[in-house]
Parts: C-alpha cells; structure tokens; sequence
C-alpha cells in the first residue's frame, strides 16, 4: 500500500513538472510573440524610402507650339501635362505617351499673345504671365479613373480662377500673385534694373454690399547688397524674400497696401555665393535655400538676443549639398519634404529630421519638375524633351533617432527641444514626436510613487512579521493584501478628482506634516522607551504599539494645518504658491508628481508588503531565537538578522513593485496633467509612454507615423520591463548565494 502511494505520488509530481514547464514555455512564446508583432508595426518607420519609375514618354514631337514653361501630373501616375508658351494645356496618357488632349488657356488678357512665364503653385493652380504684362490664374484638373476592362481615362480641364487678375503693364522679368482672403488680391513684380514693386487690388464692401476697388502699388527703394538673384513670395502675400549675387538674404513685410518695409537682411550664403533658389517650406514659416554652391538650408525667423520681440531670420537646418549650383526647390504639398536638384540629380531631403530620403538620376539634363498635388507623384521634362514620371513612396519622412531621442529645432521654437506634440488644427503642422519627454515622464513618475511606496511598504513588512501580535497580523494582511484588488482606474479617479484639489488647497500643511509627524513619532518612541519594561503600558501594548502612535500621527497632522497658515502668513506673504513662481519660478500644477507619488504609490504598497512580509516571517525562528539569546534587541535582530537573510525576497518585492508601477496607465492618465516636460520638479505634471498610448492611439490613424511610433513606444516600454526583471533577477540570485536562502 506505501508503495503504491509513493508511485502515485512520483507520477503526479513528474505530471506537475511537466505541465509547469509547458506553462513556462507558453508564457515564454507568449511574451516573444507579443514583441515580435509590436515590433511589426514599429519597424517601417526605419524603412528606407523608395521612388519607382511609372512611365517614360518622350513628348517632344507632339509639342510644335513653342517652348514648355511648366509640367504637371496627377496622383496615380497615369496622366501628365505640360504648358508651353502659346498657353495651350497638353494632355498626355503615360501608359502609352498618347496625347489625350490640348486645351488653350480661357480668359486671356487683352492684347497678350503668348506666355512669359508661370507660376505652377502645385495645388492644381498656374499663375500665368503673359507677355503684355498681364496676369491671369487656372486652376487645372487631372484626374484618372481604370474601368475593370484595364483601360485608363483621363478626366481634365481648365477653368479660370476668379480671385486673381492684373491688368498689363510693361518692363515685368518676374511676377508673382497672391489672394488675399476677402480683401482682393496683391502683386509682386521683379523689374529690369533690379526693381521690386508691390501692386494691392482691396474690394471693399459697404452696408449696402457696394463693392469698392483700390489699387494702389510701391516700387521697392531699399538699396540692395548685390544684384537680385532668387525672389518668391508666401502664400498669404505678407512677405517678400530676395537672394541676391553675393549672398545675401533679405525679406521685407508687404502686408499694408502701399508700402514695403525691410525687415532684415543677412548673409545667407557661405563664401558670398549667390542665391539661385528660393522655395517657402510648407506653411510658410521656414524658407528654403539653395546656392550656386550647392548648398540647401533652411531658416526661419527666431527671437536673437538684443532684438527685443522682433525675430531675425536664423539658418536652422543644412540638408544634403547638391554636386552643382542648386537649380530649383519644390516643397511638397503634404509635408516638410524638399525636392531639390541640379541639372543631373534630384535629392530628396525633409528639413525637420535633416535625412536625406532619396537621390535620383534623371535620364537626362531637367529642365522642368512639379510634384501632384498630394505629393506622391515626381514628374520631370529633361532636356531631351523625355517626361519621366516617379512613383514615391517616403511613408514616414519625419521619424529618425535624431528626431525620436535628439533635441529637434522646430518651427517657430527659439532653441532645439524635446518636445512631443502629435497634432495640431492645420494641416501644415510639424509633428513633433520625441520620445525623451515621455520616457523621462515614465522613470519620474515611477521614482516618485516608489519613494513613497517603498520605506512605508517595507517598514510595515518588517513589522507585521517581528513585531505585531498574531492575531492582529491575521487581520491586518489581509485588509493590505485586499487593497492590490481596487482597479486601478479607481485610484486615478479619487486621485485626480478628491486628492489633487485637496492637496491643492492645503500643499504647505502637507510640507508642515512631513516634518512634523516624524518628529513626533521620534519624540514619542524617545520617551516610550524611557518607560520601564515591567510597567502594564508596555504589556497592554505589546504587539499593538502602532495602534498607539495612531493618535499621535492625527495630532501631527493638525499642528501641522495650524502652523502652516501662520507660515504662509509670515514666511510666504499669504501665497505659497505664488511665491514659489514669482521667487523660483516654479508653476504649481494641481495634478503634479506629488499626486502621482501618492496614487500609484498606493497601488504599489500592497504587493511590496505581501511579498516582503511573506519574505520576513519565512526566516527561519532559530536564527532570531539564537540572536535573542545572544542579547541582541528585537530591533537588532529584526535590522541585522532577519533582513538580511530575507534580502532576496524584500528585493524581489521591490522590483516588481517597480514593474508595476513602470507600466501603469490609468492612475498617470488621470492623477497627472498629461504634459510631456523635462522638469524634476514636484510641483509639475508629466506624461509617461504608458498614459500617452491611451491618449494617442484612438486618433492615430491606422499606419500613420503616430500609430507607429506609439507602437515604438510599447516595444520600449516591453524592453525596459525586460531590462528591470532580467537585472532584478540576476541580483536576486546574488543575494541567494550570498545568504544562502530563496
């Protein structure tokens, strides 16, 4: 009968062992599973950009009516267009470089004959100059559509945008033509003799709905550091850039009808080359510029010391030089991307994260290039009259390491930051997506709640085990361990909602206490120790002695919210909080790390204890007895025997208390105000990449740059946990040996 129990029992042990370790094992593929498909989604953003030839079409011959001044093409890299001088649209199918049609320009001037020049403002706009001088607006429309036959139609016209119209004048080399919203319409003109003119058209309306017409125009009369080489102008008509022969970059304020104000110029160019090309990069703020040199950088205006408020145009990002003189810079319609090049090579370049994207060999010698009017599409007329169009593919242009874990200089900053800012009202915003504000958020919000988690956490361990009665650690554990069961969206919710205005009106007495009731407490141990070991106080109160520093803490705790109104009142003149911004600069924040310590310290004490306590009281009896005996205090051998030999256990409670806390989400989320700073200072908030998935994802579009990096912000946070468990463990197995125990 023995026998068999001891068999039973050895199969059902073998069993055991097997299905733990096949649990293990599938935890273990279950956790590697779950990084490989988050790293799935993060790894695209480093994918290397692509452009794929669409169509190649020689378009010469079909073209007898004069020279091209502008090309076009439409998103899916099926139709193309070209303008030349005669101001007729020529349509052409890129599957087989077909001509689909040829469309002359309505609306032309009086007493205009053929095209001086055009502006292709690559939203499926053309400002066209005509040779009298006068300037009329098309927007052009070219879309394609594949019937389930395969066969491609074009879909295209031409009709005349209302809103721009300027009457000849003569002596015009370059113009340009700006609406301004409501107002009428405003033109810059560049003049033989390097002269500048600004001519306004202002419609006015009265009560009545009278239309009222002002032309008024100024001629440019600043002298000039060189000869004009660049000129262009923002989309709103408010500001005028030049580059001149010798380098200089100048920009003036054109917004008031009738005048021209120089607002600055400034050598642009290392070693005075000249200026050969000006593009504003999407949203006007920064301007792009190219030299004779090769050179491309971009600026924008910043505040520089000793200018008071107004900012100077500062050189903030140098992209990839071209191998000869910059020819021409087109800024994509969808983002921060540059398409520059000279007569041989196109490179692509995007100004925030300064990659280089793409280089591209044309066939031939360009002498023309447009992007769609989404961006996703190159086309460019070489010199041999060959159109090659370029299907693009640069998914994620914004995200390198420099931009995720680097100081980035954005638009409209004065320095390069951290910062993280995913979205904005306009569409030419400049995300904004280092990851550094949120990992700092992280390790600061879980060094908080850990400092006030940790001592109460382990103190109250060590004693329940050696020195509570029990009877009362039976009911007291429980009731702790019971505390780790409350969602965590619970204790983010009283967090941010009872304790954060809570401790916002009382911030000084909370100060007041921190010092005040430690000192009681020191004062009353000082003097309960003074009381003999025989008195009945000290047997009544033997394993309960915590219950007596009860009354003790709450009368620490009101000496403090007395005393700290007459500190505010004499210390702190009445406003301790204004005080703090207006002496250290420091904004007090009503959701800061001070809540953030509390609340997820409070989520985190129960597992510390529980581990920890369990540690303690699993030290053998004997070592404690035989420190007893030797005449150590139970304090001395609690201190210096029982946790030492349960180090292993007390170290592992911590670290995965430090784990816990770590990943939280709901208690950051709401305890916290969400702002991704770099500040250690108390009185902030912050935002950790555990909060910042909960905020961002539901907006994210699916596989957008957001989404991804979000993603990146998982896999780091995956690694960290690894990183912390794989450390703990190791010091875990070092304590082992070096005590001998768990």
């Amino acid at each position: 009968m023995a026998q068999n129990f001891t068999d039973k029992s050895r199969r059902n042990d073998r069993l055991a062992e097997i299905l733990i370790r096949i649990g293990g094992l599938f935890v273990i593929v279950s956790v590697v599973w779950i990084l490989v498909m988050i790293s799935r989604v993060a790894l695209p953003l480093f994918y290397p950009p692509s452009a794929k030839i669409a169509a190649t079409v020689k378009v010469a011959a079909a073209i007898s009516s004069g020279k091209v001044l502008a090309i076009g093409s439409e998103e899916n890299q099926q139709g193309a267009f070209l303008l030349d001088e005669s101001g007729t649209f020529h349509f052409f199918k890129l599957a087989d470089g077909s001509l689909s049609a040829s469309i002359k320009a309505p609306a032309v001037p009086t007493g205009a004959t053929r095209l001086a020049a055009v502006e292709y403002l690559g939203k499926s706009a053309c400002n066209l100059l005509w040779d009298n001088g006068a300037i009329s607006s098309v927007a052009v429309a070219l879309t394609s559509a594949k019937a389930k036959d395969g066969t491609i139609t074009l879909t295209h016209d031409v009709s005349v945008k209302e809103d721009i119209a300027f009457a000849a004048t003569s002596g015009v080399v370059q113009s340009f033509a700006r609406p301004i919203e409501g107002k009428g319409a405003v033109r810059i003109d560049r003049l033989s003799g390097d002269r500048l003119r600004v001519s306004h058209q202002l419609v006015e309306k009265d009560l009545l709905g009278t239309e009222k017409r002002t032309d008024t125009s100024a001629d440019l009369t600043d002298p000039l550091p060189g000869r004009l080489s660049a000129v262009t102008v923002d989309a709103k008509g408010h500001y005028l850039y030049a580059g001149t022969d010798t380098g200089w970059l100048l920009r003036w304020d054109i917004s008031e009808a009738g005048t021209i104000k120089l607002l600055e110029s400034t050598p642009a160019s290392d070693n005075h080359k000249a200026i050969t090309s000006l593009t504003l990069v999407l949203g006007d703020v920064s301007l792009a510029v190219g030299d004779a040199g090769g050179a491309l950088t971009t600026w924008f205006p910043i505040k520089v010391a000793g200018s008071g408020e107004d900012r100077r145009l500062t050189r903030i990002h140098t992209l990839r030089a071209n191998t000869g003189a910059t020819a021409f810079i087109i800024a994509s319609p969808r983002d921060k991307t540059l398409y520059s090049g000279d007569s041989d090579t196109i490179h692509v370049d995007h100004m925030t994260s300064e990659r280089n994207l793409l280089t591209i060999k044309p066939p031939a010698a360009v002498t023309h290039t447009a992007l769609s009017p989404k961006g996703n599409s190159l086309a460019a007329l070489d010199s041999s009259g060959t159109l090659t169009v370029w299907k693009m593919a640069i998914p994620h242009p914004e995200i390198s390491f420099g931009t995720l874990f680097g100081k980035v200089w954005y638009e409209g900053y004065d320095k390069p930051e951290y910062s993280w800012q995913s979205s904005a009202a306009n569409d030419d915003f400049e995300p904004k997506m280092s990851l550094v504000p949120l990992v700092f958020g992280t390790i600061k919000a879980t060094l908080c709640a850990m400092l006030f988690a940790v001592p109460l956490a382990l103190l109250a361990a060590l004693y329940t085990s050696q020195f509570m009665s029990p009877k009362l650690k039976g009911r007291i554990k429980p009731v702790v361990e019971i505390m780790a069961a409350i969602p965590s969206v619970v204790i983010g919710f009283l967090a941010g909602l009872w304790l954060a205005p809570l401790i916002d009106k009382s911030i000084l007495s909370v100060f007041m206490s921190i010092v005040i009731v430690p000192l009681m407490l020191l004062v009353t141990i000082f003097l309960w120790k003074r009381i003999k070991t025989a008195s009945p106080l000290q047997k009544v109160t033997r394993g309960h002695e915590f219950i007596a520093m009860i009354p003790v803490v709450i009368l620490g705790i009101y000496l403090a919210f007395l005393l700290s109104g007459v500190a505010e009142t004499t210390l702190f003149a009445g406003d301790f909080k204004q005080w703090l911004f207006s002496t250290l600069g420091i904004r007090y924040d009503q959701r800061n790390s001070i809540i953030i310590a509390i609340a997820l310290g409070f989520a985190v004490i129960p597992i510390i204890f529980t581990i920890a306590e369990d540690a303690l009281s699993n030290v053998p009896r004997n070592l404690t007895a035989a420190s007893l005996a030797l005449g150590a205090s139970r304090w001395q051998t609690a201190w210096r025997v029982v946790l030492p030999s349960a180090l292993p256990g007390v170290f592992s409670a911590v670290m995965i208390g430090f784990g816990r806390a770590i990943g939280e989400t709901m208690i950051v989320l709401m305890a916290t105000g969400n702002t991704p700073i770099l500040s250690w200072s108390l009185f902030n908030g912050l935002r950790s990449l555990s909060a910042n998935i909960a905020v961002e994802i539901p907006e994210a579009p699916l596989n957008s740059s957001l989404y991804r990096v979000l993603f990146l912000s998982a896999v780091l946070l995956f690694i960290f946990t690894f990183i912390i468990n794989t450390g703990a463990e190791a010091l875990r197995q070092r304590f082992r040996k070096k005590y001998g125990r768990y």
